[in-house]
């Protein structure tokens, strides 16, 4: 055992762990957080190769726990794009990692600003095809512009979805052969433990639910509106806060539907409430990838979806398709036009359909398995070392 124990301090000492540094603008309630957060609990099977690390670019409340071995540099950048780089270089020369990967727009953008003068790999994780939700219009063209200049250097760029590959492909100039496109993990058996969990407003069944920011880009004034048309002897619940709560109110009050739409704001642990659900939906313009839709499929709820940029049809599309009533009925879940209130209102109706629900139950779950928080984060470490193989080749030639 000693000769054993004595060969592998040897061979450690000969080949140290290399350092993999993650970055992010916050731990805040979002989907690209959650991600993170699951990515970096799962990472155990990688501690005896790397050092992981992550920096947290902007101070406030977490919504997602971190592992108690991780190592976490904590800024408050306010959300400034100069901070974030001067705190970002701060911690590459502090952690001097060899890789980088960021999510999120500014984290990527102070990724490949940083890196580039250090000249070390970095990766990049773009989690939807549009930067609308960075602010004004104005703010919106310069992030473009930027964006086009910094992120085809990228050393690797992944996009959660085939959509948003291509968008990087056409809108920014990123080519092909530095796309790897990976989907969001869920952790299935974290998921079904929170269900269990019973700190959730109790709400009468049966019910619609949608999980979301309340911003116009989710689109929740269409889904009463289909909702009101549906004349389902049901509830629809809108989990989530944001800018248009006000406005989704009053909308709903003058559809006559105000005493059947229950918006309880942010929900730490919404998995009780989306589990007990008749039905899914997800009423958005545009999507990156949709991890609640996962979320769903894996709790066995039946799914309504526009088929929107770039996700849903990605996720529900993979199994058989019919076309019934204009829209299109999945072996998961139906798909409507995006904006399309009558279509949407069908679509609700079908999924309450008896047998249709049960064979969509047994089909979601089997889809959902294809995203598990093992399987994904196995998938993400691999681009990961091989970006370090290829490195350390480079250096050697």
């Amino acid at each position: 055992m000693n000769a054993i124990r004595d060969q592998r301090f040897f061979e450690s000492a000969a080949a140290p762990r290399r350092r993999v540094l993650f970055v992010i603008n916050s731990l805040a309630g979002g989907g690209a957080e959650r991600v993170m957060a699951t990515l970096l609990a799962n990472a155990n099977e990688w501690l005896s190769r790397h050092e992981i690390a992550l920096a947290v670019l902007d101070d406030g409340p977490r919504a997602f726990a971190l592992p108690e071995w991780l190592a976490t540099f904590q800024f408050d950048c306010g959300g400034g794009m100069l901070a974030s780089i001067a705190a970002l270089n701060r911690v590459v020369r502090d952690f001097d990692p060899d890789v980088t990967l960021s999510f999120l727009t500014r984290a990527n953008l102070a990724n490949g600003a940083v890196m580039m003068k250090r000249r070390r790999p970095w990766i990049i994780s773009e989690r939807t095809s549009t930067p609308a939700h960075l602010g004004s219009r104005a703010k919106q063209l310069a992030t473009r512009v930027i964006m086009r200049l910094i992120y085809p250097r990228a050393t690797r760029v992944i996009a959660v979805s085939s959509g948003v590959a291509d968008k990087l492909q056409r809108g920014f100039g990123v080519s092909a052969s530095r796309i790897d496109v990976l989907p969001n993990p869920v952790d299935i058996d974290a998921l079904h433990a929170s269900v269990c969990e019973q700190d959730d407003p109790q709400i009468d069944e049966p019910y619609v639910v949608a999980v979301g920011r309340l911003v116009s880009v989710k689109n929740y004034a269409m889904l009463i509106e289909a909702f009101a048309q549906a004349k389902l002897r049901c509830r629809l619940i809108i989990a989530g806060d944001g800018p248009e709560r006000d406005a989704l109110k009053s909308l709903a009050a003058k559809l006559d539907v105000g005493d059947r739409v229950v918006m309880p704001g942010w929900l730490t642990n919404p998995y009780p409430v989306l589990a007990r659900a008749s039905v899914f939906a997800l009423s958005s313009n545009v999507e990156g990838f949709p991890n609640a839709l996962v979320e769903a499929l894996a709790l066995g709820v039946p799914v309504v979806a526009t088929n929107c940029h770039d996700g849903p049809a990605e996720i529900l599309a993979r199994s058989s398709v019919n076309e019934v009533s204009g829209v299109t009925v999945t072996d998961a879940g139906v798909l409507t036009p995006v904006g399309d209130a009558p279509s949407y209102a069908e679509a609700l109706r079908l999924a309450f359909d008896g047998k249709r629900r049960k064979d969509m139950i047994v089909a979601g779950r089997l889809r959902a398995a294809d995203y598990s928080a093992a399987s994904i984060t196995r998938r993400y470490w691999a681009v990961i070392e091989r970006v370090l193989e290829r490195t350390a080749e480079r250096q050697t030639s």
